[in-house]
């Protein structure tokens, strides 16, 4: 992936190539809704944040569609991610 001008990493795709599967659901809402700082503390991102834009019920909603794209293998792995996070 290639840097941009500002020196960060654009956002990866949200199909399998990309790397939103490897995280799990809580993980994925805190990024959608607070940026990716509020799991990675210091870490710069160019993507905005959807707190302010979207309901809690709306992140979900999104959340579920991009993950209802993934192949079953994404799909299962991002589950068991999801299951042991308290």
């Amino acid at each position: 992936m290639k840097r941009l001008p500002n020196g960060r990493l654009p956002a990866p795709p949200h199909d399998e190539s990309g790397h939103t599967w490897h995280h799990s659901d809580k993980q994925l809402f805190i990024i959608v809704k607070n940026g990716l700082a509020a799991i990675a503390p210091g870490y710069e991102s160019d993507m905005p944040t959807f707190g302010g834009v979207l309901t809690d019920v709306q992140i979900m909603a999104v959340l579920g569609y991009i993950k209802s794209t993934w192949p079953e293998r994404a799909q299962a792995y991002q589950a068991a991610r999801s299951s042991a996070d308290p």
